[in-house]
């Protein structure tokens, strides 16, 4: 823990009192007492009691004018600790937490949570220790030791978990040839021991390039402002933004890079080096405990210059980012819907406007809200045409499923399977692109037709034959994979109806015995590492097929990719879901924009019963203005969003009646309001989630209409919750499920 404080004494008589936040689900600060001869600003961090349980806590600040409430001192408790060694959060900090907290109705307390979240960086900091290549060679040479010989080879002091990355070999590998006397433990020198060189040597940029460059500089050069950075797949807007990131280094001040998934930032964090001549900060859910306090109080403290993360780091205390870069601005991962729902995309500009720093959004594919800013002039708007090296785009062909359909209990059609073997032939990569998880999706019993249900959900288990079960994707409840019906008893009746990327897996192991095969999938690669690893082993072309979810479709770069084939490419059509064909246009069009990426043309194949839908036709047209104009037309005449607004409340409860009956009550309290139209409640698509029976109600507004100050009217007037009954609010929902 902390020591009390030393701070100079103060003069008062009486002690001070200051609020004080707790990082709890509270809706605003609790005043206490500070200790007699201490003093305490804004930002400070603090233990304080609350009950019978001590918290850490911060120190807020009162609203201009407002004074400290008339509570008689004898009631109010006294702060226990004052933490003088870590840096407080900044002013800026705390405008956006009261943002967040004002524009989601999310209570305070629970924005600072996220900022909170790092419990190491409280803690005096620990002393870090790396390894060195500096002894003889071991006695026992495997293949392993041998990679991480050669990665180790620059003398540099690595991270243990970083050497046995770049190596990739298992953490036991690295201990082994320490014990060996190889390697030599020392200590790891400081966050700001390898300062980042914005002036070592850039890319060499086409004429297209350069001139985005040249924009994007004069717009990122002073203040805020936001510009879309809109390249076609493998344009080279990474090394574009660098020039951003350049710039704002060379002022001296910090920036920020947000990556909708961990599996992206290996290949990042590699080009950040080169470009760099040093790594960045990273911040996601795979960095340790330790590791994350650490990356706090050095962006707190200014150490961290340039950090790379997911969305959670907008929430880091950076006192000086003089740039934002949100990069696959589109990508949904960004949208958070647990605890406090944000939309990671928009809140990053909002953090740009508090702060007075500019706002980057890279990507291929836009989002439409993004576009419709870009349109109407809120947002600067760089376009690249043309790939990088004078690459082409991948020529793109649709498969009619009703035309060339697969043999009986296949999924490949012959139009596919006959492109794949002569790509392979050319000793080129192949991409098969299925965005669902396991073997089938649904398992049933062909006598009696029993099908296997989530006893916690109202949805199917899912098989995962390679390890051996059914799960559910929802609860992550799971069963051995039985040998007979639990109904009917009748052995070997079950079968898979529906394939997932394993079934896939199997049938092209039929049909290309030789091949080399890797599968990315989330359940399938748990471990960051082992993600890495699979993701070095194709970019170096050790693998021949590559069969994954939407884990292969963001980002990546596979010089070797000639081919990519979407196994269903109506899967994300048949959703109730206003956002459906633009994230299917957008899936397809970047999972497609793996291939050809160098020298190899590229080509892709989408099988599809519905060749004249939209989305396909607009994809195969390659005519990518055409199918956001329609878009964007019918968003507009649906008042739906960016041109309306949208809110989900969700009711949940234990008993479906209870659910029910506690979300007509919400229904009936919603006020009259002409620019607001409340519809619902009604079941929620997926009905139940971990035992909980779900009803939603969505209010649709107008864009002039105060959606929030209407909602708090409303929940204000609501009754409340009773036994275990929870009530949800999602400003700007993505998820209709």
């Amino acid at each position: 823990m902390a020591k009390t404080s030393t701070s100079p004494k103060t003069t008062k008589a009486t002690p001070e009192t200051v609020p004080v936040l707790v990082p709890l689900a509270l809706p605003a600060p609790y005043d206490y007492l500070v200790p007699k001869g201490d003093h305490v600003e804004p930002g400070a961090f603090v233990v304080v009691p609350l009950g019978p349980v001590k918290y850490l806590a911060a120190v807020w600040r009162r609203p201009e004018g407002d004074e400290a409430p008339s509570i008689p001192r004898k009631k109010l408790r006294e702060i226990l600790e004052i933490f003088d060694d870590v840096p407080k959060l900044p002013k800026v900090s705390m405008d956006f937490a009261e943002w967040v907290a004002n524009y989601t109705l999310a209570p305070l307390g629970m924005v600072l949570r996220m900022m909170m979240s790092a419990g190491s960086a409280f803690q005096p900091p620990a002393p870090r220790y790396g390894v060195r290549l500096e002894g003889p060679p071991p006695e026992r040479m495997t293949p392993a030791r041998a990679r991480v010989l050669e990665a180790a080879r620059n003398g540099l002091i690595w991270v243990k978990s970083s050497l046995a990355e770049a190596a990739g070999v298992s953490p036991g590998v690295i201990d082994g040839l320490v014990d060996a006397g190889t390697l030599t433990t020392e200590p790891l020198p400081d966050w700001h021991a390898m300062p980042l060189d914005p002036s070592r040597e850039r890319a060499t940029l086409n004429e297209e390039q350069a001139q985005a460059a040249k924009e994007l500089l004069e717009y990122t050069r002073d203040g805020f402002a936001v510009t879309l950075l809109d390249g076609v797949t493998g344009s080279g807007k990474t090394e574009v933004y660098f020039e951003a990131i350049a710039q704002c280094l060379e002022r001296g001040q910090q920036a920020l890079v947000l990556m909708p998934e961990i599996a992206l930032t290996s290949q990042f964090i590699a080009r950040c080096e080169e470009r760099f001549g040093a790594k960045p900060a990273e911040w996601h859910s795979g960095v340790s405990p330790s590791t994350r306090g650490r990356v706090w109080r050095a962006v707190a403290e200014i150490k961290a210059k340039l950090v790379v993360g997911a969305r959670s780091a907008l929430f880091l205390p950076f006192p000086d980012l003089g740039l934002i870069v949100v990069d696959e601005e589109h990508d949904q991962a960004y949208k958070q819907e647990d605890r406090v729902a944000y939309q990671a995309r928009d809140m990053a500009v909002v953090r740009g406007h508090l702060g007075h720093c500019p706002v980057v959004l890279s990507s291929a594919t836009p989002s439409i809200e993004t576009l419709v800013n870009a349109e109407q002039g809120r947002y600067w708007h760089i376009r690249i045409g043309t790939r990088y090296k004078a690459a082409a785009l991948p020529a793109l062909q649709a498969v009619d499923m009703r035309k060339s359909p697969p043999e009986r209990g296949r999924w490949l059609s012959p139009a596919l399977t006959e492109v794949m073997a002569e790509t392979l032939e050319r000793g080129e990569q192949v991409l098969l692109f299925l965005n669902r998880r396991g073997y089938a999706p649904v398992t049933l019993c062909r006598k009696c037709g029993f099908r296997f249900e989530c006893p916690n959900c109202s949805a199917w288990l899912v098989e995962h034959r390679f390890r051996h079960r059914l799960e559910c994707h929802h609860c992550g409840k799971f069963v051995p994979l039985p040998h007979e019906c639990p109904s009917c008893s009748t052995e070997e009746s079950l079968v898979a109806c529906g394939p997932g990327i394993e079934r896939i897996a199997e049938e092209v192991a039929e049909l290309f015995p030789e091949a080399r095969r890797a599968l990315l999938s989330s359940d399938l690669t748990p471990s960051i590492a082992d993600l890495r690893e699979t993701l070095r082993e194709i970019e170096e072309r050790e693998v021949d097929i590559v069969i994954g979810t939407q884990l292969v479709a963001k980002g990546h770069h596979f010089p070797g990719l000639a081919l990519v084939g979407v196994i269903d490419g109506d899967l994300g059509l048949a959703q109730g879901d206003p956002r459906a064909a633009e994230r299917t246009f957008q899936l397809l069009s970047q999972v497609t924009g793996r291939a050809g990426r160098e020298a190899i043309p590229g080509r892709g194949l989408i099988q599809t019963y519905m060749p004249e839908h939209p989305v396909i036709a607009a994809l195969v047209a390659g005519d990518r203005d055409a199918f956001y104009a329609q878009e964007i037309e019918a968003r507009r005449e649906a008042g739906m969003p960016p041109f309306g607004r949208l809110a989900s409340i969700l009711v949940t409860a234990g008993n479906r009646a209870v659910a029910e009956g506690y979300a007509r009550e919400v229904a009936r309290a919603a006020p009259p309001a002409e620019k607001i139209q409340v519809l619902g409640p009604a079941e929620a698509p997926l009905s139940v989630i971990r035992g909980r029976y779900r009803y939603r109600l969505l209010v649709k507004a107008t864009r002039e209409a105060d959606l929030q100050a209407y909602l708090r009217v409303w929940l204000g007037n609501v009754p409340k919750a009773r036994g275990d009954t929870r009530l949800g609010v999602d400003i700007d929902p993505y998820s209709f499920l």
